[in-house]
């Protein structure tokens, strides 16, 4: 390690208790880099809780010489692939010290996590805002090199949200659940189906099996039932929508997972649960909805959420680069 902290700094990996103040931190860098909060506590507790992730392993805190946390790093890869997961926050004002040491710590652990999986490497990404020039540079010092972009998109919703008129033969319902919330293990397998056949003609395809899809549910700090839909044509299941149980954002459904079975594209599924999930938000009091898709995604994701009114707050870019084992 070449990049060290300043004098009465130090490091310790992070806890659970730790997700207000890490959240913290990461809410100071996006203030920074887009004008406001865009990330939740939901997600620290998700990334914290992921399968093939492990605290005192894959994550890392900068503490200050005061024992204040100024920055976090972790990695991220959920589905166990052979392409790894990396963010690196700082506090704007007080953590830039800490960058570069945090990214040295995630590189040396992936390293690690290659010859622990026996693979020769790993490809890694990390992602930032365009205007995060230090940090970039940063990267790009470090092997990483440009490799596509992603937008952020959001839509205020108003009076004209109500549940829309479904095409002929499509229908969309509610995920069924336990009576108290549990997961319903067959639902989801369906669920699960979709979510993972429909990507398999984009670039970035990365198969995750069902077992580790549940790990993931059941690691989550809640699950807003009402904001889950599945869509089918002639009584067939065609369509999935996840959303966030975003109890960081109140006011904004967040839709994390959008996917169509190929067999039923052109059909209206898409933007009949786009809608579906609009109306649910604003009924419950929700102002706006939130999405990120892939600029370059081959099924047309960025141009149906243009034609439902969404618009791009901000783009992020994501890099990437080899590391050897």
């Amino acid at each position: 390690m070449t990049n060290d902290l300043p004098a009465g700094w130090s490091l310790r990996r992070p806890t659970l208790d730790d997700v207000p103040a890490i959240l913290a931190v990461v809410h100071a860098s996006d203030v920074a880099a887009v004008g406001e909060p865009d990330f939740t506590a939901e997600e620290v507790v998700e990334i914290l809780q992921a399968p093939h992730f492990a605290l005192e392993r894959d994550s890392w805190l900068a503490l200050d010489e005061s024992g204040e946390i100024v920055g976090w790093a972790y990695i991220n890869n959920p589905s166990g692939s052979a392409r790894e997961n990396i963010d690196v926050y700082v506090d704007p004002e007080r953590g830039r010290p800490a960058r570069a040491r945090l990214l040295d710590l995630v590189l040396a652990r992936i390293a690690e996590r290659a010859r622990e999986a026996g693979r020769t490497s790993l490809t890694v990404r990390a992602g930032a805002i365009p205007t995060e020039r230090e940090y970039i540079d940063l990267l790009e010092r470090s092997g990483f090199t440009f490799v596509k972009r992603y937008a952020r998109m959001r839509r205020d919703l108003g009076p004209d949200d109500v549940p829309p008129q479904a095409p002929p033969g499509v229908t969309v319902r509610g995920v069924r659940h336990g009576p108290n919330g549990e997961i319903d293990d067959a639902q989801m397998r369906t669920f699960h189906r979709i979510l993972d056949t429909s990507f398999q003609d984009t670039a970035d395809y990365e198969p995750t099996d069902y077992t580790t899809y549940r790990a993931r549910l059941v690691a989550l700090p809640g699950i807003a039932w009402d904001e889950w839909f599945v869509a089918e044509v002639d009584g067939e299941p065609a369509g999935i929508l996840q959303s966030s149980f975003e109890d960081g954002e109140p006011n904004e459904g967040w839709i994390k997972n959008l996917a169509v079975d190929r067999r039923f594209r052109g059909r209206g599924v898409a933007k009949l649960l786009l809608r579906t999930a609009f109306a649910t938000y604003r009924a419950k009091g929700k102002t706006m909805a939130g999405l990120a898709v892939d600029t370059a995604n081959p099924t047309g994701a960025y141009r149906l959420y243009e034609s439902v009114g969404m618009a791009p707050l901000y783009e992020a870019d994501m890099y990437e680069r080899s590391v050897s084992a």
